[in-house]
């Protein structure tokens, strides 16, 4: 089964970025200097290691593949305030990235669920993009659902006890040991106790708190003359599917459903997504 273990070429590097080095996986075609780029960024508790069963067959498809640690999140530094988590202040971050990257190479930036928020953002600070999708992201803050209730629960606890605290009640809460030996068990507990406190704080009051900005996204990339496109899980539990539709409508597209996917379909469904992500992009790009 893929997940985030899933052995990859990709090198283990870092890029330059406004907010300094930040962790990356790398993988691009040795024969095309100039391929095209897509930047991946990760949601919330999220990861490079998200992307790892796409950027192989990206690479086969002519693509240079990109995935990146935001600031905070597992081998990124960053710094302990919580105001530099929410989505205008790693907007800048992620166009920091892109802008020497759009010199020599067409860039399309993915941001999954939160990371939806940072490139939103990135694409308001005129990041120069040659595409945007939006994967299992939405219009603004959770109102309601699971993921609304284990951030209104979690917060608190993660605040007074701290972020191994947190773990261990959620996964006792989900049935499950905290301290389970299993590869990829051991990967989960590694990336979320490494992951900046004030970050997972200031990311998960983003997602409680940031307002709508479809219409002025909208704005902006029709300003750049880039498309955008929304993708889910057809089971994505995150972000109400309707939400995400009506949010594709208001950037000019429709939602497009990723067979056999939920909330993280690059390691539920990679091939189905793939099946879906890379005619779409080759279209933009044509």
């Amino acid at each position: 089964m893929p997940n985030q273990l899933t052995e990859t070429t990709a090198l283990h590097t870092t890029v330059e970025s406004s907010a300094g080095e930040l962790a990356a996986l790398v993988a691009a075609p040795e024969a095309e200097p100039n391929a095209p780029v897509i930047l991946l960024v990760p949601g919330y508790t999220g990861s490079k290691e998200d992307f790892a069963p796409l950027l192989d067959p990206l690479v086969e498809a002519g693509f240079m593949a990109i995935a990146i640690d935001q600031p905070g999140q597992h081998e990124s530094p960053g710094p302990d305030d919580e105001a530099a988590y929410q989505p205008a202040a790693l907007g800048p971050v992620i166009h920091s990235i892109i802008s020497p990257l759009a010199l020599d190479h067409q860039v399309i930036l993915l941001g999954h669920s939160f990371g939806g928020l940072s490139a939103r953002a990135a694409v308001l600070r005129g990041a120069p993009v040659s595409g945007l999708v939006l994967l299992c992201s939405g219009p603004a803050a959770f109102t309601s659902g699971n993921r609304f209730d284990a951030l209104t629960a979690g917060q608190p606890v993660l605040r007074e006890h701290g972020k191994r605290a947190l773990y261990d009640r959620s996964q006792h809460a989900a049935g499950a040991d905290p301290d389970d030996p299993a590869p990829l068990a051991r990967f989960y507990r590694r990336r979320f106790l490494a992951s900046n406190e004030s970050g997972l704080l200031g990311m998960g009051k983003a997602l409680l708190t940031e307002p709508d900005l479809t219409d002025d996204l909208a704005r902006a990339l029709e300003l750049r003359g880039a498309p955008a496109a929304v993708i889910a899980g057809e089971s994505d539990d995150a972000w109400p599917l309707a939400q995400q539709r009506a949010m594709a409508g208001r950037l000019g597209t429709e939602l497009l459903l990723v067979p056999d996917g939920a909330h993280s379909p690059a390691v539920e469904a990679p091939a189905n997504l793939l099946a879906i992500l890379v005619p779409l992009m080759r279209s933009w790009l044509a």
